[in-house]
């Protein structure tokens, strides 16, 4: 048999083995030099970007791009104006029908009032007529 075999089991009992080390680092300031050295190259490129003046094609771009905003904001106010306007416009039609429509309805109630007054004196000239007729005097 080998010391080896996969089939045995074997426990060894022994004193734990305590081991210590010095780690002595050296330049353990580099990399806070690193460090520093990426903040300043930040900042000058954010002083650089920020610094300078814009370009006319940027000032260009800009003002078109005012000039498309105050378009867009011309173009709606006008749309609600037509809706206020529409809607002024659609009571009043409203308004003005159901005043027709009153007129039309008290001149046709004073016409049937005429004709009934014209009926009931027709007949009462009728009915004295008639009895003219039948009693003659």
């Amino acid at each position: 048999m080998t010391d080896h075999d996969p089939l045995i089991e074997r426990t060894i009992i022994g004193r734990p083995v305590v081991v210590r080390r010095e780690v002595t680092r050296t330049g353990a300031s580099a990399g806070w030099w690193v460090a520093v050295l990426v903040a300043v190259v930040a900042i000058a490129s954010l002083v650089f970007l920020f610094d300078r003046p814009p370009s006319d094609a940027q000032l260009q771009a800009a003002q078109d791009q005012g000039r498309a905003q105050a378009a867009v904001d011309a173009a709606a106010v006008q749309a609600q104006t037509a809706a206020q306007s529409a809607q002024i416009s659609a009571s009043t039609a409203s308004a003005n029908a159901a005043d027709s429509q009153s007129q039309a309805s008290r001149a046709a109630a004073e016409n049937a009032g005429a004709r009934a007054s014209r009926a009931a004196q027709d007949a009462a000239t009728n009915a004295s007529d008639t009895a003219s007729d039948e009693n003659p005097r």
